[in-house]
C-alpha cells in the first residue's frame, strides 16, 4: 500500500489540492489522518521512516490514566485520559485488553491514607464501563515479592500493542482515501499564493515531488522543533522538552497476569508487565535528552536503576546478563517550568500559527498514546473550522480495523473452528494481531504448507506478504519490532535471511 510514485519537484505531482498535509507517522499523525479523511478531507500524511519507528512503538504499552500524575495536580489529564480508556477498550479489542496492576505498599514513601485517595479519585475521575474498581491486597507466601512486603492495591487499566495501534490507525485512515506515504520526508514548505507548497522526499530513491494543500500539520513528535525551525521556516512559539524513557525485557519475572507498579525513594514509579508470554517488561525511566531522537539508547545508568528498582521488590533478583532487549523512546513536551523530568506535563498542546490569508500551521506537541485520539479530534475540529469545511466528530465510536469482535474467546474459537490445522498458539498470536482480519491473512489458506516458507519464531512467509501488501512493512525490522514482536524470539541469522526475501517480494506491494 505504500505510495511510491515519485516525481521531480517541478509542478505539482498531480492537479489535485489537498485540503491537508500530515507530516509524521506517529499515532497523533495518523489519527489526525484517520478523522479528516474520515470527516471527507483529502488527507495526504508522509513519515521520514516505518509508520511508528520513534516514539510511538518505545512507549511503556499502557492506555491508561496515569496514577502518578495525580501528585502533580494533573486531574484534568488523568480524567481525560481515564475516559479515553473506555472508548480505545471498545474500539481496539484484538490489540488492547484490560490488565489489573498491583501496587505494593511500602509505608515510608507513601502512607496508606494517600494510596486510597489517589485510587479513589482514580476510580471516580471518569465513568468506568467494564473495568473492575480498585482494591486492598494481602500478599502471602506464593508472592513474588519479598516477603517483607505483605500489604498492597490492585486497580484497573489496560495494556496496548502500541506500534499496531499506528498501524491499523493509518489502515483505518487509508480505507476513508487518506494517502499514506512511509520513507517519505518533508524536505520543504512554504506559503506561496494561499496554499502550502510541499516538497518531499522518497528516501529510498532520493527523488522528489512537489505537493499543493490548504493547511499543513506538523505530528513530528521529538522532531517537531526541528520542523518548524528548518523544514517549515515558522518560529518556534512553544519550548519543547526532550525527554528520554527507556525499558529493560527480561525473562518473566512472575506467573501471574497482572503487573506490578512499584514505587521507588524518588518518587518514581517503575512498571513490571507480562510481555509476549515469555517476558516481562520493565520501565520507564525519565532522563532529559539531547540529539537525534533516533539514536536514543538506553544509558548504563538506567540499566542500574531499572535493575534496582526490581531487586529492592522481587525475590528473584536480577543482573545485567538476564536483559534481552532493551528500547528508548524520546517524548516531545511543552511544559517549560523546568524541575524532574518526570513531573512536566504529559498532556497535549495544538499549535495553530494562522494569519488571515494564509494557511493554517497545526502543531501537535506533547501528548500520551491513552489520548491520541481525542487529541486527533480537536486537531481536525480545528481544521475544519479553518478550513470552513464543517464535518461531525466520528471516532469516538469507530473500531479499528479487525476489531469488529465480541470478544477474545469466541474470536480464537471460530478461527481455531475454521482453520483446524493452524496451531493454537499461532491462533492466539492472530487474534491479539490481526483481529478478524486473520481472515484476509488466510485468505485461500488449507494447510501449514499454504502458510510458505518458515523463519522461525511462528513466521511464515504468508504473514510476511500480507504485511508487505496492506500494512506497510519494508524491512525486517518493521516486521520482527513493530507488526509483531517475533524479533524476540527469532534465532540469529534469521532476520538476515528475512531481509534478503522482503527486498524480493516487496516489489509486489500495492500501488
Amino acid at each position: 500500500m505504500r505510495d511510491a510514485s515519485v516525481h521531480n519537484p517541478g509542478p505539482a505531482a498531480d492537479g489535485d489540492i489537498h485540503d491537508v498535509i500530515i507530516i509524521g507517522g506517529g499515532v497523533n499523525g495518523c489519527g489526525i489522518a484517520m478523522d479528516a479523511a474520515g470527516r471527507g478531507l483529502k488527507v495526504l500524511l508522509c513519515e521520514q521512516g516505518d509508520l511508528a519507528s520513534a516514539t510511538s512503538s518505545r512507549s511503556s504499552k499502557l492506555i491508561h490514566g496515569g496514577l502518578r500524575y495525580l501528585e502533580f495536580y494533573q486531574f484534568r489529564l488523568v480524567g481525560k485520559a481515564l475516559a479515553e480508556r473506555e472508548a480505545l477498550l471498545r474500539n481496539a479489542p484484538h490489540i488492547i485488553w484490560p490488565m489489573r496492576f498491583r501496587l505494593p505498599h511500602r509505608p515510608h514513601l507513601r502512607p496508606v491514607w494517600m494510596i486510597r485517595l489517589g485510587l479513589f479519585l482514580y476510580d471516580h475521575l471518569a465513568r468506568r464501563e467494564t473495568l473492575p474498581s480498585s482494591t486492598g491486597l494481602k500478599f502471602d507466601g506464593s508472592s513474588p515479592l519479598k516477603p517483607e512486603i505483605t500489604r498492597g492495591f490492585e486497580y484497573s487499566d489496560a495494556w496496548v500493542d502500541d506500534a499496531r495501534l499506528v498501524v491499523l490507525t493509518a489502515q483505518a485512515a487509508a480505507q476513508r482515501g487518506a494517502q499514506i506515504k512511509t520513507r517519505t520526508a518533508c524536505v520543504e514548505a512554504r506559503r506561496t499564493d494561499g496554499l502550502w507548497q510541499i516538497v518531499l522526499e522518497d528516501r529510498l530513491t532520493g527523488q522528489r515531488s512537489r505537493h499543493r494543500s490548504r493547511a499543513l500539520v506538523n505530528a513530528g513528535g521529538p522532531w517537531a522543533g526541528e520542523l518548524l525551525a528548518s523544514v517549515i521556516d515558522t518560529p518556534v512559539r512553544r519550548p519543547l522538552r526532550l525527554v528520554k524513557g527507556s525499558h529493560i525485557v527480561v525473562p518473566r519475572l512472575h506467573d501471574g497476569e497482572e503487573s506490578y507498579i512499584l514505587q521507588n525513594e524518588d518518587n518514581r514509579i517503575v512498571f513490571v508487565i507480562p510481555y509476549e508470554q515469555e517476558f516481562s517488561l520493565i520501565g520507564t525511566t525519565d532522563v532529559d535528552y539531547q540529539g537525534d531522537p533516533a539514536a536514543a539508547s538506553i544509558s548504563p545508568e538506567e540499566t542500574n536503576y531499572l535493575l534496582h528498582v526490581i531487586n529492592n521488590h522481587f525475590h528473584q533478583p536480577l543482573t545485567h546478563a538476564d536483559i534481552v532487549w532493551s528500547y528508548s523512546g524520546v517524548r516531545a513536551l511543552f511544559d517549560g517550568e523546568g524541575g524532574a523530568a518526570q513531573a512536566a506535563s504529559r498532556d497535549y498542546l495544538l499549535d495553530v500559527h494562522a494569519q488571515h490569508g494564509h494557511p493554517p500551521l497545526l502543531s501537535v506537541l506533547g501528548g500520551k498514546i491513552t489520548t491520541y485520539r481525542r487529541l486527533a479530534e480537536e486537531a481536525t475540529d480545528q481544521l475544519c473550522e479553518l478550513l470552513n469545511s464543517p464535518a461531525r466528530a466520528w471516532t469516538r465510536d469507530a473500531t479499528l480495523p479487525g476489531g469488529d469482535f465480541r470478544d477474545h474467546q469466541s474470536l480464537l474459537a471460530d478461527l481455531q473452528k475454521l482453520y483446524p490445522w493452524l496451531p493454537a498458539a499461532t491462533a492466539q498470536r492472530f487474534t491479539r494481531s490481526y483481529g478478524t482480519l486473520t481472515h484476509e491473512l488466510l485468505q485461500g489458506a488449507r494447510s501449514m504448507d499454504d502458510m510458505g516458507r518458515h523463519f522461525g519464531a511462528d513466521l511464515y512467509a504468508r504473514e510476511v506478504h500480507y504485511l508487505i501488501q496492506t500494512e506497510w512493512a519494508l524491512t525486517a525490522d518493521d516486521v520482527l519490532w513493530r507488526r509483531t514482536k517475533l524479533g524476540l524470539q527469532l534465532r540469529a541469522g534469521a532476520a538476515a535471511m528475512l531481509q534478503d526475501f522482503m527486498e524480493i517480494r516487496s516489489k509486489w506491494r500495492k500501488p
